[in-house]
């Protein structure tokens, strides 16, 4: 058993989301931090910082570089981060001369932060892939079923009948404006965190601007001015995307739980749950994970939202508590859209005529 129901055995058959989780690894985690080096090291070269031999020298250590997982364990139970531990092992794997212009001029956080920042970009890719799909998918319910008369309820009470056009826009709707600030959540979220000790790149002095620059480019990523080591609103901003994402997810799925009751029989499901001890039941099992996923995201927010008071430069206390928090609210958000592509495509308005 596992401490997490996405990648449970058994519970991930329904929360997971396999091609998400794997985003979080370790070993996608310590591949991406491998891309800063590299990338970092080519830079510098290309700017002077370090002679191309410790560059070329980097790339081959770097290449097919598997690490020590139990030291790298001890070591973050020592210093509270997996790069000194890392750097130790990679330096171990150049020649003496060239071991120094390893990791010259950056921070643990730099790795880390620009590492997470690689495949949040390609997470975000993924979702917004998704939120496509749906939106396709409720187009296409509303130009077959959208005619069918429904019932409009008010504070769950029956209020006037209404077309079920009604209820898919107020599903669609709100994702398409999700959908619409996507790529400026991406932005602030996808940039290069380079700054060294303090932010400051003090080793690299006027070469530090370029370097950057050449990072930035080489790695896909938006540059800004200076590192935001403790300036955390991109990444707040991308975990209440992720929370209001769900959460109009779970309206819908809360909709059609309603609407699939016995006694309303408005919509249905394709697919449906059976009942160990009542066999005559169709539960909305798609529906209800949407809504629970909804309030595990808003339930987790709160916590991105302390993680944004880092105190003076750096947080170790702050910092960690997005590791734990933000992987779980991208897989979460990513599995309720591929449940909700499911119901949307397996769902049909009890009045429409096939």
């Amino acid at each position: 058993m596992t401490i997490s129901a996405f990648d449970h055995p058994i519970l991930a058959g329904l929360l997971g989301d396999e091609e998400l989780a794997q985003l979080f690894s370790a070993r996608a985690e310590i591949e991406a931090m491998l891309r800063f080096e590299a990338a970092l090291a080519e830079a510098e070269a290309q700017e002077g910082v370090i002679p191309d031999g410790a560059a070329r020298a980097i790339a081959e250590a770097l290449a097919g570089f598997g690490p020590d997982i139990s030291a790298l364990k001890a070591g973050v139970a020592s210093d509270g981060v997996v790069v000194p531990a890392l750097i130790a092992q990679l330096r171990e794997r150049l020649q003496p001369e060239y071991a120094p212009h390893l990791h010259f001029g950056a921070t643990s956080q730099d790795a880390i932060d620009t590492g997470l920042a690689l495949r949040l970009s390609e997470a975000m890719g993924l979702l917004a892939a998704r939120l496509d799909r749906l939106v396709e998918a409720l187009d296409a319910l509303e130009k077959r079923d959208g005619a069918a008369p429904v019932m409009a309820h008010t504070r769950m009470q029956a209020a006037i009948p209404v077309l079920a056009a009604r209820k898919i826009r107020a599903w669609r709707e709100p994702l398409m404006r999700h959908r619409a600030r996507l790529d400026s959540v991406t932005k602030s979220a996808a940039i290069l965190t380079f700054g060294g000790a303090a932010g400051t790149l003090d080793k690299l002095g006027d070469k530090g601007p370029p370097v950057a620059a050449r990072l930035a480019k080489a790695l896909g990523l938006n540059l800004v001015a200076r590192a935001r080591h403790s300036e955390r609103d991109g990444i707040a901003d991308l975990a209440s995307f992720l929370s209001l994402t769900t959460g109009s997810l779970g309206k819908m799925g809360q909709d059609v739980a309603l609407m699939a009751q016995s006694e309303m029989g408005e919509v249905k499901l394709a697919e449906a749950g059976g009942s160990s001890a009542m066999p005559h039941k169709q539960n909305p099992v798609k529906a209800e994970a949407l809504v629970t996923l909804a309030r595990f995201n808003a339930t987790l927010l709160p916590g991105m939202h302390h993680a944004l008071v880092h105190e003076n430069e750096r947080s170790g206390a702050a910092w960690t508590l997005e590791w734990m928090l933000l992987p779980q609210m991208v897989v979460a958000t990513g599995a309720a859209l591929k449940l909700a592509v499911g119901l949307a495509d397996g769902l049909s308005f009890a009045a429409h005529k096939s």
